[in-house]
């Protein structure tokens, strides 16, 4: 073999382990999970398979079943340490339990077939109502979305050390309370489906506008959030909130380009060059939103996807038909009450033309959102078009108090100064 030869079988086995875990990690922890009732082992016996692989691929060639190899290598690992670590009772029923869906052949190959069960019930274990919100999402983009410790860390500026004690601390919950690795029955479904999504949602919305940081938008984390979108689509396809909860982040992501300007800056959606939208984005979250409204079975996500889509379907803010998106906000008020709803639905009232009672309606709000700083921006941006400068300075000083993202403090900066001068 020649010294060009080497490189080239390298990349492609390290293609190949990238493609295989990004593809079938999650699936391979969530059998193991299911089978062991112990993620923590399922982890790191699929850790140690990837190891392996790492080791072995690209000095031997890439399987022709990689995600094959990989489950099988994972379920050997898991068998090995509990021979080694557990009584040997113990260990023969795990191993028996390792086997129960290959009578045939214990040392056979996983076949790569899915098991959409599996990954469904690791995910609904990562946002079980019993973990703390920042448990279930840092879990959730471990087990689920693939990230490393030190990806979670970074995408959440905490330390890495915080979010290794974060997700112990949540695994650990987990055992202690004997969460069961399962799908709820179906009675906790649906209260436990808006756990999933929500979590899902928060992710994305990290991702779409950081709370904190230099960057306007965090690529990665939409990307991951869409991931276990179209994941949890795949698997529950007869819920149309997890459709809808699809083609809401796939319509919002597709300005994602027209976010931030080359300098850093914060562009709103008045600012952005629409030719300039991922319009293939747009096309599949219109398939989307419609696959689920033809369920007849409206909920939150699809509500905020129709609004997602008809900023999309606009030319310009003010071709935006702000009627239709204030009757929807008034929908979502009914079908999900809170104060930023009402907020959204102020927003909306004043771009129909009516900034004086898209103000009161804010101010309706304004003791609930007082620590949000959008309450504050919202404000200052109505009492500007109303003429009350001097109270609208005010209103952007409370904005500065609590924003956290370095480029949309700038954006106000820049915002309060014209409001100013005028």
């Amino acid at each position: 073999m020649s010294n060009t030869d080497v490189p080239r079988v390298a990349v492609t086995a390290e293609d190949a382990l990238v493609g295989v875990f990004r593809g079938e990690a999650a699936r391979i922890v969530a059998t193991l999970t299911r089978l062991l009732g112990d993620i923590d082992l399922a982890e790191d016996a699929v850790q140690e398979a990837l190891a392996a692989a790492v080791e072995r691929w690209p000095r031997d060639g890439t399987p022709d079943r990689p995600g094959a190899w990989l489950m099988t290598t994972a379920r050997n690992k898991a068998m090995d340490h509990l021979r080694r670590e557990r009584t040997q009772a113990t260990a023969r029923e795990a191993a028996l339990r390792l086997n129960i869906d290959d009578d045939s052949d214990p040392a056979s190959p996983f076949d790569g077939t899915p098991i959409p069960d599996d990954r469904l019930t690791l995910l609904f274990t990562c946002c079980h109502p019993a973990l703390a919100m920042e448990a279930r999402i840092a879990l959730t983009l471990r087990l689920i979305g693939g990230l490393t410790t030190p990806e979670i860390a970074r995408a959440f500026l905490v330390q890495e050390s915080t979010m290794a004690q974060r997700l112990v601390r949540a695994k650990h919950k987990i055992r202690a309370a004997h969460i069961p690795i399962r799908v709820p029955p179906q009675p906790l479904l649906a209260e436990r489906l808006s756990s999933v999504l929500a979590v899902i949602y928060l992710v994305f919305n990290e991702g779409y506008l950081a709370s904190s940081g230099d960057d306007v938008v965090r690529h990665s984390l939409c990307d991951q959030a869409i991931r276990l979108g179209r994941l949890l689509a795949a698997l529950m396809p007869e819920e149309p909130e997890t459709a809808g909860l699809l083609a809401l982040m796939l319509l919002t992501h597709s300005r994602r380009d027209e976010r931030q300007g080359d300098g850093g800056e914060l562009r709103l959606l008045r600012d952005q060059d629409r030719s300039r939208w991922d319009h293939e984005m747009i096309d599949e979250g219109h398939v989307v939103l419609e696959g689920a409204l033809a369920h007849l079975r409206p909920g939150r996500y699809q509500v905020e996807a129709a609004i997602a889509a008809l900023h999309c379907d606009a030319d310009s803010v003010q071709a935006t038909d702000w009627e239709e998106i204030a009757a929807l906000y008034a929908t979502l008020r009914a079908l999900a009450p809170s104060p930023i709803v009402a907020l959204n639905h102020a927003v909306a009232i004043a771009e129909c033309g009516s900034p004086a009672r898209g103000l009161g309606l804010a101010d309706d709000v304004a003791e609930a959102l007082d620590s949000y700083h959008l309450l504050h921006v919202t404000r200052a941006e109505l009492l500007v078009r109303l003429g009350r400068t001097a109270d609208a300075l005010v209103a952007y000083d409370r904005a500065l108090e609590l924003v956290t993202n370095d480029a949309e403090r700038a954006h106000l900066q820049s915002r309060r100064a014209e409001a100013a001068n005028s």
